[in-house]
């Protein structure tokens, strides 16, 4: 894969901060030295969990959206390095693959957005849906369960294609997030990535966690209403009004998406005051977030972990790091059948 940059031990030997008397989660994490075919150099080792990046933020320009997506990857793989390893973490059933580089497609958020720009973007929207796709697809179909780090939302439409070609069926997906991400397909972008999925038949049952009241239109309410494959709460009727139950939603989530292999998708917009492509002061806590992750994480049908839309700054990268590396980590321990 021409966008695959394989995660080194050199690059890992220049993040790894190394305490004498502790041991590093970076210290025993698998790698690939080379790639030869992505599914036997996978097969081939006794790993659980395959981690990787996309570096892009052009899903969420596509999107009229805010910028900055692409630097989570680099946030999450610094700080995920330096955790301890121990018996919790468990390192050693973790292959850190590497991340899907687009930083030469990446310059055309720098322009102002116009018609032409945007139509461009979603065309290169188009051009990654297919690695991802083929990445996540050739991970499932080796054994091993992906944790991907997005980049844009419009990465659950590879995520989502991928998983159900290695499973020859169609899949399921709860979506953690303030917003639906279903809107009409009007080309590729950070918003409508389950609704491209759902339309071309990869996606089955499809519940969205959490959304925002206040940011989504009539119009898709409507829609969401008329499908029967689809379940929605919204974060109001959880948090502001008490109408429903937390723990009482997650399982009815579960019960709506377990039934097939499902993604369980994760955007940063839900999780308060956390720097993302619209960052929200009124959202769900971080615990409630790795509560979340670890309670869908457990299930045997989960197919794939995908963190998406955080969007750090120099001075909050630490802040998203820490945070994606608990979910990671979250997930690792809830998933360990």
């Amino acid at each position: 894969m021409q966008n695959l940059v394989l995660f080194s031990s050199k690059d890992r030997d220049a993040l790894l901060n190394t305490r004498k008397g502790e041991s590093k989660f970076g210290e025993h994490v698998q790698l690939l030295t080379n790639l030869n075919n992505i599914y036997e150099d996978i097969s081939n080792l006794d790993v659980d969990h395959v981690i990787f990046g996309i570096a892009e933020d052009i899903g969420v320009y596509a999107n009229h959206g805010k910028t900055g997506a692409y630097r989570a990857w680099e946030a999450s793989i610094n700080f995920l390095l330096n955790i301890q390893s121990n018996s919790f973490t468990k390192a050693k059933r973790v292959l850190i693959l590497g991340y899907l580089d687009y930083s030469n497609a990446c310059e055309i958020v720098k322009q102002e957005p116009t018609k032409k720009s945007i139509s461009k973007a979603r065309q290169l929207v188009e051009s990654i849906d297919k690695d991802v796709t083929f990445l996540v697809s050739s991970i499932v179909k080796a054994g091993k369960t992906p944790i991907i780090i997005g980049g844009g939302h419009n990465n659950a439409y590879g995520n989502i294609k991928g998983l159900s070609l290695a499973k020859n069926d169609l899949v399921n997906a709860v979506n953690f997030d303030a917003h639906t991400d279903f809107r009409p397909e009007e080309g590729r972008h950070s918003g409508n990535g389950f609704s491209y999925a759902y339309a071309e038949g990869f996606l089955k049952n499809y519940f969205v966690f959490g959304v925002h009241e206040n940011y989504t239109s009539e119009k898709l309410f409507k829609t969401l209403k008329k499908i029967k494959s689809i379940k929605y709460n919204t974060y109001e009727s959880m948090a502001v009004r008490n109408e429903l139950d937390f723990n009482s939603e997650m399982e009815r989530a579960l019960n709506f998406v377990s039934g097939k292999h499902f993604g369980l998708e994760i955007d940063c917009d839900a999780i308060e005051n956390i720097p993302s492509s619209a960052q929200t002061p009124s959202g769900f806590s971080v615990k409630d977030a790795r509560q979340f992750v670890h309670y869908f994480g457990q299930h045997k049908n989960v197919g794939y972990l995908h963190i998406c839309e955080a969007a750090p700054r120099k001075k909050s990268m630490q802040k998203v790091g820490k945070l994606i590396s608990y979910l990671i980590t979250d997930f690792i321990r809830a998933n360990d059948h």
